[in-house]
This record gives structure tokens, C-alpha cells and sequence, in this order.
């Protein structure tokens, strides 16, 4: 091990601490959406996303404790945020909301990805986990396609302003 690297203990709080915040502010995505599109036909289609994203968050909020990993300082800063993405989102229409959706797990599934290749064995739980919320993610992205994201108003732009966002979101999730 060279100065600077995580010890393996180091590295999987970092991976549940980062998961934890992520699941964190996809439930708040979705409620900003659903406070917006709740009455819209759109609206049950997010509300089944939201759930799965509270089923990831409960397992998360589960192995914070069980792993005794201190959860991201940055928790009340993702709390607004991820509310006023997704209700800004929602705002521009149903299609920019499905735009965010799928801007987000695209980062999602290539950060989940990672994840997936570092865990060794002895990690084999959290590695199912991950995978499997993983899969789940890439079904939102179809979702999202499905229901015209790709007919966004400014879709390019949009959905690449919410990558870099996410991604900066991972690395401070990650590190503080």
C-alpha cells in the first residue's frame, strides 16, 4: 500500500457512506418531481422509482449503522438540493423530469459499476447489493427514456449539467 491509499476498511466506508448520501438525494429528487407532477400520469411512474429509492436508502441506512460508517457531513446541503433539482426539473416538464432521471443514473450505473470491481470476496453481500440496486437504476434510465427524456427541451445541456453535478456530488460525498 503506497502513502495516500485507503485502507480496505477506509474504502468500503467510503462506498457506504457515498451510496447512503446518493440514495439520499434520489429520494429527495423524486419528491421535488412529485411535488410538481404528483397529480400528472407521469406521477405514478415516479412514485415507483421513489420507492425503490427508499427500499436502496433503507439498506444504506442499515449498513451505516451496522458498519458504523459516519454518514457525509453534507446530508442537509443534498437534502435541499436534490428537493429543488428535482422540483426544477419537474417545473420545465415532464420530459426534462425524465431527463434528470436518466442524466443521474447514468452516472449512477458507471459509479455503481466501479464499486462492483473493486469489492473482493470477503465483500460478497455488498457487492450483490449494489448490483442489484444497480440494475434497478439502469430500469429508471429506461423509464426515463422511455418517456420522452431525450425530448427535453435543451436535453444535451440539461442532462450535462446534471452528470458534472452528480459527479461532483459523489466526490464530496466520498471525502467529507
Amino acid at each position: 500500500m503506497l502513502p495516500g491509499d485507503l485502507s480496505e476498511q477506509e474504502k468500503i466506508a467510503r462506498i457506504i457512506r457515498v451510496d447512503h448520501a446518493g440514495e439520499y438525494g434520489a429520494k429527495r429528487i423524486y419528491a421535488g418531481q412529485m411535488a410538481v407532477l404528483k397529480g400528472k400520469p407521469v406521477g405514478e411512474v415516479i412514485r415507483h422509482m421513489a420507492e425503490q429509492e427508499d427500499k436502496h436508502l433503507a439498506a444504506f441506512n442499515e449498513l451505516v449503522m451496522i458498519r458504523k460508517v459516519r454518514p457525509t457531513a453534507l446530508l442537509p446541503l443534498w437534502h435541499v438540493a436534490g428537493f429543488a433539482l428535482g422540483a426544477a426539473t419537474a417545473l420545465m416538464g415532464e420530459k426534462a423530469a425524465m431527463a434528470c432521471t436518466v442524466a443521474v443514473e447514468e452516472v449512477i450505473d458507471q459509479h455503481y459499476e466501479g464499486q462492483e470491481e473493486s469489492l473482493g470476496e470477503n465483500e460478497k453481500d455488498l457487492r450483490e447489493k449494489i448490483s442489484k440496486f444497480r440494475a434497478e437504476e439502469n430500469e429508471h434510465k429506461q423509464t426515463g427514456l422511455e418517456h420522452g427524456a431525450e425530448n427535453a427541451p435543451g436535453y444535451a445541456l440539461l442532462k450535462a449539467g446534471i452528470k458534472g453535478a452528480t459527479r461532483l456530488a459523489i466526490w464530496l460525498s466520498e471525502r467529507v
